[in-house]
């Protein structure tokens, strides 16, 4: 890609400013990328001005979608940045504003387009600037332009621009097409209707275009035969193929009619890696032990916000509790380092800081002889000198005390999850599955001792029913069923678990750690979090939450995870850097198909419907399963210089759910491949010596086990029984 990266939140914040500045350039679009150290997520901006020199002040109206797009990279002193008065949701009521125009934001819906046709006959705002998430469809223009002259608004409408933006950004790397949590189970499920298939195709088609469109650059496409993940790619093939073809001008060229980089050799060019959720189901289920993976299922994480109880007052306990809602960004310096890091070690680095802030802010207060910060800002009476270095400094150390303490929050209510659930067991277990045989996860079904939570047992026996090689007889099977009724839990969803397991015992990869799982000495993890207790403020200097934390971390284990790699992160492997890669993992992407949408091969082929790809499979019920929607035919499979072909950047995208475990296993591969490269010790790109790997995760929705397993797992499993 480009020689100075840009993440894909880069790129989508450029394209939301543009917006906001009424899809004019910002004056700073030439250095897009962004500097987190600002107030907001993105600098200081620069709103365009009116013929008078003013700022043009204007309503922002957006639609969910809308709502979570921008909500997840931009912060309200951000849009206020960009003249942004008001924002408001297009559902809701509005009260007119007539002298102010409207920036709209919503999805091309028929209910949308009438609620903008009925904003603009009442004349709620001045002039209208309308954008699409996505591509309006001909006949919705045609409707709304029917509209908009029946009405008599058309002097009203200033702009109307298809923005490519239906898709949510919640890491630099990290996507989701926002889909809610049904994805997987109408994919899975027999009594889909063939109709609802291909709207959710077209729906993912959709979003993998807008993001590559935000990318600006067209990738090579890599996906295993059958199932939704081929008619996806297939599809977005024709749209990426039809698009270039028909569009002299088009979204991939320089603005000139030339191509630009994307029209290079495909060495160059990103591959976007497709695969089925049935892939691999154990990382949607599994305990880690990672920071993200942990507030993602203890915290219940959702569009980067979190919800954590937090004493009223620490001195008094029997004032009860209150909740603290927290965001979780980039530009959170803590969350940005520590985020994919294992939690002991996350523990040790809050340890670090605090000590760095206290030593700082010791500092300062020794050149102006207040006896602490919060002395300094009340003193008059230090040298001016000294003075103004310190005020210079204190928004900064006031920010990282703010940054700090709520991570000490979210540590506790962590670490509260973690005693009260047993999750370091679970976790310790799990590290070590295939070792379990089927007495021992008996016996652990059946000691109450050993985790109270029943979907921890549930979670558990699905992963190691999953990964075990052994034959599980029907009769122990039911044995295995009571065990978990007995401990509370709802055992609905192993029906659909038996029958993935019949296909994923062949696509999974399992691998063994390139190191032993670690375990600390005993006490470093006690003495990380204790010391924490005299550090950062003089609420806990007083050790009410001092006196806590050393309650929750007695017993918890201090627990490093094998480096090992998942299946997903193994199958890119094999077609990211294929020289690298085991010859388990090549044997299995071998027959992956091969689209170039800049080809001139095929390019007479038309993807199928889902009745179409059904009827071809043979049976019209087989979308429930992995291949059951056929394979869609010859022409596309690779040669053996497309095979061995090595990238740069990937975009892995995962049809029915993804989660923090693979996102964080992804990155953690590309930066090891990426310091190896750098080190000399191996070679990537396509053979080229100190190439840095860059890979995008993205789903169709970014859920939770709690959520995966008992909706959509369990829906399918009461078709199944």
């Amino acid at each position: 890609m480009a020689s100075h990266h840009q993440s894909l939140r880069d790129r989508q914040v450029a394209s939301i400013e543009r917006i906001l500045n009424l899809n004019q350039h910002a004056p700073n679009e030439a250095e897009p990328h962004h500097d987190h150290a600002s107030n907001g997520l993105v600098p200081q901006s620069t709103p365009i001005l009116n013929s008078d020199g003013d700022p043009i002040w204007k309503v922002l109206v957006f639609d969910n979608l809308g709502r979570d797009v921008i909500s997840s990279v931009l912060r309200v002193n951000d849009l206020r940045g960009w003249g942004v008065t008001i924002h408001l949701n297009i559902n809701a009521s509005r009260h007119p504003i007539p002298d102010v125009p409207v920036l709209y934001l919503v999805e091309p819906t028929a209910a949308n387009l009438q609620l903008i046709t009925s904003d603009l006959s009442r004349n709620l705002y001045a002039t209208a600037y309308i954008n699409f998430l996505s591509s309006i469809p001909r006949p919705l223009l045609e409707d709304f332009a029917a509209q908009t002259a029946a009405s008599g608004t058309a002097e009203s409408i200033a702009q109307v621009f298809d923005q490519y933006l239906n898709f949510i950004v919640s890491d630099p790397d990290l996507f989701s097409l926002g889909m809610g949590n049904e994805t997987y189970y109408t994919l899975n499920s027999a009594q889909t209707k063939d109709e609802v298939l291909d709207a959710v195709v077209d729906r993912v088609v959709s979003g993998l275009f807008s993001v590559v469109v935000t990318m600006g650059t067209i990738p090579i496409i890599r996906c295993p035969r059958g199932g939704a993940a081929e008619m996806i790619s297939a599809k977005l093939d024709r749209k990426l193929r039809d698009h270039v073809l028909n569009s002299k001008d088009n979204l991939f060229s320089d603005g000139h009619g030339r191509p630009s980089s994307s029209a290079g050799p495909s060495s160059a060019r990103p591959v976007l890696i497709v695969l089925d959720r049935n892939v691999d189901l154990i990382p949607m289920l599994s305990h880690s032990w990672t920071y993200q993976s942990l507030v993602h299922d203890v915290l219940k994480m959702k569009l980067n916000r979190i919800t954590v109880e937090t004493p009223v007052d620490e001195g008094d306990p029997s004032r009860g509790m209150s909740k603290r809602a927290y965001d979780l960004n980039s530009n959170d310096f803590f969350w940005a380092k520590n985020a994919g890091v294992p939690f002991p070690q996350v523990a040790e680095d809050i340890d670090a800081e605090l000590t760095r802030y206290k030593e700082d802010a010791n500092d300062i207060t020794k050149k102006t002889g207040a006896s602490s910060i919060e002395d300094l800002q009340n003193d008059a009476g230090s040298s001016a000198q000294h003075l103004k270095a310190a005020i210079t400094l204190l928004p900064e150390l006031r920010e990282r005390k703010a940054t700090l303490d709520m991570h000490m929050n979210i540590a506790t209510a962590l670490l509260k999850g973690i005693k009260d659930r047993q999750l370091d067991n679970f976790f310790q277990i799990e590290e070590n599955i295939t070792k379990q045989n089927k007495v021992q996860v008996l016996e652990l079904l059946n000691d109450e001792a050993k985790g109270k939570e029943p979907l921890d047992k549930l979670r558990l026996f699905i992963i190691w029913f999953l990964s075990t090689e052994q034959d599980v007889s029907r009769a122990e099977m039911e044995r295995f069923e009571e065990a978990l009724r007995r401990a509370g839990a709802d055992t609905t969803p192993l029906a659909h678990v038996k029958r993935v397991r019949e296909v994923t015992r062949m696509t999974m990869m399992t691998s063994a750690p390139s190191q032993p799982a670690q375990q600390s000495t005993g006490g470093e993890l006690l003495r990380g979090f204790s010391s924490i207790s005299n550090r950062l403020t003089d609420r806990l200097k007083d050790g009410a939450l001092g006196a806590n934390f050393e309650n929750l971390i007695s017993g918890v284990k201090n627990f490093l995870p094998a480096n090992k790699d998942l299946t997903i992160t193994k199958i890119t492997e094999s077609l990211m850097e294929p020289a690298s890669a085991s010859s388990s993992a090549i044997a299995k992407t071998e027959n992956y198909l091969y689209f170039d949408p800049r080809s001139a091969n095929a390019r007479g082929t038309m993807p199928p419907s889902a009745s179409q790809a059904r009827a071809a499979h043979g049976a019209p019920n087989a979308g429930g399963m992995p291949g059951g929607l056929g394979s869609l035919g010859p022409g596309t499979g690779a040669s053996f210089g497309q095979r061995r072909q090595g990238f740069g950047d990937a975009i892995v995208f995962t049809v029915g759910g993804g989660c923090m475990e693979e996102y964080g296993n992804l990155q953690e591969w590309a930066r090891r491949t990426s310091a190896a490269a750098a080190g000399g010790v191996g070679v990537g790109g396509g053979g080229v010596p100190g190439v840095r790997k860059r890979v995008v995760y993205g789903s169709t929705e970014v859920v939770n086990a709690e959520e995966f397993l008992t909706g959509e797992l369990r829906r399918l499993g009461q078709e199944d029984a």
